[in-house]
């Protein structure tokens, strides 16, 4: 009898493919990687005309022996590793580590791990496809030429394990720039005005918002503005001069990618995406399911595609039609978004592999978490193949004189795709209804004016969701790279996460001064996207994967060999403090640690004391007039705070100004160039 061998990527794979074959098949698992460049040095340089140096990972030799074993004793082998430009990769490097050049060797791909999907794979083996592996060895190249050239040269700046990678360092360019947006954000004052109406007849007043003058809109801009309006409302009648209605519908969202997986389930589930990830590999992977063994229950997670096949598509509208009725059913060519990018590999959008499997059949044999990631991406593709939801919306009119006030409501008149789902942005939307008496022409009667100050806000800090669709927007990295790209620079301590939030902490910006200040193309958005491209044309057959390393690696090099010169001239001496160690009486030197800066005694090793480095601003404290220095969360954020902490408990994350605002006696606070008053009810502004 023929035997047949199958080599996947992960044990728990094993177990769910063991499940579909036959006796004569043999499943077992590579652990992930086999092959890589040598850590101790480069492994790839023009001196071989750019020959990657492959080497086995280390503690993969007796895995590698057992994998030649099974080999020896095959008909067939079947390469089964994930479907995608990696998994490509994989599957070639086993390829070589094994020897199989002579042997029948079969690349089979499955989106989802279901019997059929796998029997299907059986029968449609192919060859490696060596455009994929050259791809994704170009990426590796790529990665590794960045990070080992330049990482050195921060190491001997900074002082410190640093490093640099070619879609990290743009990530944290990105967070970078937006800090400074921030930072230099000047808030424009603008006030809010409601009118309270009677309506004859009605128990319930009428809140309508100001609009502006003969139909033009107006932003009222200070308290002055304000007054003059409220005058000339004084006498005005106050009546509908117009009714709108008119009905609009929102489509069904689309099923999930890599990205907006991640997005929703950090809004939704309050997910960073390193754990999305982590949890959706089990998901496609396989999990113990009661009564079913191991299953498969999405398909495989990492995709740009929105993609369903013909099979899925059916058995969902099948599944809408039988619990919801045929009036949920979406069109045929409902929700068919026209792909405009290349999309990796040809993949689907993340999606049940068994839409039947509802997510309450199944709570009981997945943990929490599973559960939740689970619940929402099979409501996600069912509610992707339902009608969209009808709302029916009311607009009015109130005329002042030349002055006017709106006011709008809506209400669902058919839900839709919202028997389903409703993504976290829209849970929070309400229906609204207006008072049915309503009508052109009808009188109102005023009853009082609200109104309130307020001021712009600044562009806000970016959340891990936020980062992931930047990146995705501007062609930067790829469905796979996003989760370890945003841990790494969170892990180096470039990042600090507080609340969500990602904020640039002292090091992040040291570092990303130096990468803007010596490798401009590096940390340039539209370089990096454009490499994407070309690493894109790679994986289509249309560039020769080296070429693209020859065009790179020679500018790379003149760009590092400029900056060493630079740091030799610059060469950087520790800076000699007045701070006196109590143990052996040296001056104290500031030097750099993984948190940023810390002073510590120049005797070393023989003293080794050193203490927490207070940078002081120039700046006496608001509060108590003592000095401000620098201070950073625990997480490396850096914001300013009171000398004397913990006894005054000062602190601003703006510079505050020695001087005060004239207006109402608060400090200031430094802007770009502009000092701004730090009361919130204030506003005022000078140059």
């Amino acid at each position: 009898m023929a035997h047949y061998l199958v080599i996947v990527e992960s044990p728990t794979k094993v177990k769910t493919i063991k499940k579909f074959l036959g006796s004569n098949y043999t499943v077992i698992a590579s652990q992930g990687h086999v092959r890589d460049l040598p850590k101790s040095q480069l492994g790839i340089g023009p001196e071989n005309d750019y020959e990657p140096k492959y080497i086995t990972i280390r503690g993969k030799g007796e895995l590698l022996a057992n994998l030649r074993k099974e080999v020896k004793k095959a008909d067939k082998v079947y390469l089964a590793t994930d479907p995608d430009r990696e998994g490509e990769a994989i599957s070639w490097h086993l390829t070589k580590a094994l020897k199989l050049d002579d042997k029948k060797v079969y690349r089979i791909t499955f989106n989802e791990i279901t019997k059929s999907a796998v029997k299907a794979s059986l029968k449609n083996a192919r060859e490696l496809d060596m455009d994929l592996v050259d791809a994704q060895q170009a990426r590796r190249a790529l990665d590794r030429i960045v990070g080992y050239k330049i990482s050195p040269l921060l190491w001997k700046k900074v002082k410190r394990g640093l490093s640099a990678g070619r879609v990290q360092s743009v990530a944290l360019r990105i967070i970078a720039d937006r800090e400074e947006e921030i930072n230099s954000f000047i808030p424009e004052e603008y006030w809010n005005l409601d009118a309270i109406f009677r309506v004859k007849g009605e128990k319930k007043p009428l809140t309508a918002k100001f609009y502006g003058k003969n139909d033009e809109k107006i932003t009222i801009q200070n308290e002055e503005q304000l007054k003059e309006i409220l005058k000339d409302l004084e006498d005005e009648t106050y009546k509908v001069t117009d009714v709108k209605k008119s009905e609009r519908s929102r489509k069904a969202p689309l099923p999930f990618t890599t990205s907006t997986l991640q997005q929703e389930a950090s809004k939704a589930l309050n997910f960073a995406t390193s754990k999305t990830m982590r949890i959706a590999q089990q998901l496609y992977e396989g999990v113990e399911i009661k009564g079913s063994g191991t299953v498969g229950l999405i398909s495989y997670l990492r995709t740009d595609s929105t993609r369903v096949s013909e099979e899925a598509d059916e058995k969902a509208r099948a599944f809408v039609a039988k619990e919801f009725g045929e009036a949920y059913v979406a069109e045929e060519n409902e929700n068919r978004k026209k792909e405009t990018k290349n999309i990796q590999d040809a993949h689907e959008a993340i999606r049940p592999s068994d839409v039947e499997r509802t997510p309450l059949s199944i709570k009981d044999s997945l943990s929490r978490d599973q559960f939740r990631l689970y619940q929402l991406i099979w409501k996600r593709f069912v509610a992707s193949r339902m009608q969209p939801a009808k709302y029916e919306t009311t607009s009015v009119k109130i005329g002042a004189g030349e002055y006017v006030f709106t006011v709008s409501a809506s209400k669902i008149i058919f839900e839709g795709f919202r028997q389903v789902y409703v993504d976290a942005d829209d849970a929070k939307e309400k229906s609204t209804v207006l008072l049915k008496s309503l009508d052109k022409d009808s009188e109102l009667t005023k009853e009082s004016f609200e109104y309130k100050q307020h001021f712009t806000q600044p562009p806000a800090h970016y959340t891990e969701a936020g980062l992931v669709k930047t990146l995705e927007e501007l062609g930067i990295g790829r469905p796979s790279t996003y989760a370890p790209t945003i841990s790494t620079i969170i892990a180096r301590r470039y990042v600090a996460k507080e609340n969500k939030n990602l904020y640039l902490t002292e090091l992040g910006e040291v570092v990303n001064n130096m990468m803007k200040q010596s490798f401009e193309s590096i940390v340039d958005v539209n370089f990096t996207a454009y490499m994407e491209g070309l690493l894109d044309m790679v994986a289509e057959g249309k560039v020769e994967w080296k070429s693209v390393i020859r065009n790179f690696y020679p500018d790379l090099q003149e760009a590092v060999d400029k900056a060493e010169k630079e740091l030799e001239e610059v060469k950087i001496e520790d800076e000699v403090t007045d701070v006196i160690c109590e143990e052996c009486g040296r001056n104290m030197v500031i030097k750099y640690g993984p948190h940023g800066k810390f002073l510590a005694c120049p005797g070393f090793p023989e003293c080794k004391n050193t203490k927490p480095y207070l940078e002081k601003v120039g700046v006496p404290c608001p509060k108590c007039g003592k000095e401000l220095v620098y201070r950073k969360t625990k997480k490396g954020r850096r914001y300013y705070g009171c000398e004397d902490n913990p006894e005054c408990d000062f602190m601003s994350w703006q510079k505050p100004s020695t001087e005060k605002c004239p207006k109402c006696g608060s400090y200031m606070i430094e802007k770009g160039n502009k000092l701004v008053c730090s009361g919130e009810q204030c506003g005022y502004v000078k140059n």
